[in-house]
């Protein structure tokens, strides 16, 4: 079984489902998705949310390892995301040596502004931990406590690891970032960073033809 998190946010439900759905019909392998939702986690996360959470699972992706009892692997995806290729070929990418596995990106973002006017902040490994591929066993220092108090960077930034050693590397091309990068054929899975076709500004972005027939198939028989 591969175990798939994935961040809901209310302002983009409709992200969540149509990459649940890219997922699915992509996969050769059973997989269980599970959104990190704020009002499913009141006993773990109280951490309040502030400006700085563009996302309502900003800081709570960081409880994954805690709900899979600190046993297996998970991956975590952004809800802002799509899926092209099967993920049961980036599962066996796992590598046990590492404590997570991410696309290690290098840039800086060519907007101050993404979607709904947030402020698009820039920072030392932006966008690492929006596609995570974590060997919980490995990531025990993620306890509810260390996730609630912890800062921003502390945890974006994996810190809370004890060497830069235990971050693996993905291909970039399993969270290329629309907009950001240019644009390609042969990529995995899509990360609308800036802002998805689901919002009226970013309805002609790079990949939203591929976004809006997932919509539509997720729409098939639907009154």
């Amino acid at each position: 079984m591969i175990n798939v998190f994935i961040g809901y946010d209310n302002k983009e439900r409709v992200a969540y489902n149509v990459l649940s759905h890219s997922i699915i019909q992509n996969s050769t392998k059973p997989v269980a998705i599970t959104p990190i939702a704020l009002n499913n986690l009141k006993d773990d996360f109280v951490r309040e949310r502030t400006a700085l959470s563009s996302t309502e699972f900003s800081f709570s992706r960081f409880i994954i390892p805690h709900l899979m009892n600190y046993q297996g692997w998970a991956l975590f995806m952004d809800c802002d995301m799509l899926m092209f290729e099967d993920i049961a070929e980036l599962w066996r990418m796992r590598d046990d040596s590492k404590a997570i596995q991410v696309c290690k990106h290098d840039y800086t973002p060519k907007e101050k502004v993404k979607f709904l006017g947030q402020t698009q902040t820039a920072y030392p490994k932006k966008n690492w931990s929006s596609f995570m591929l974590m060997n919980c066993k490995k990531c025990s220092t993620l306890t509810p406590d260390y996730v609630n108090r912890a800062s921003g960077l502390e945890l974006h930034q994996f810190k809370w690891l004890e060497s830069e050693e235990l971050i693996g590397e993905l291909p970039l091309e399993w969270n290329w970032l629309v907009n950001e990068y240019e644009y390609k054929q042969d990529v995995k899975n899509v990360h609308y960073t800036d802002g998805g076709p689901w919002f009226t500004d970013y309805r002609e972005c790079d990949y939203a033809e591929d976004w809006f027939k997932n919509h539509d198939e997720c729409m098939l028989g639907h009154d």
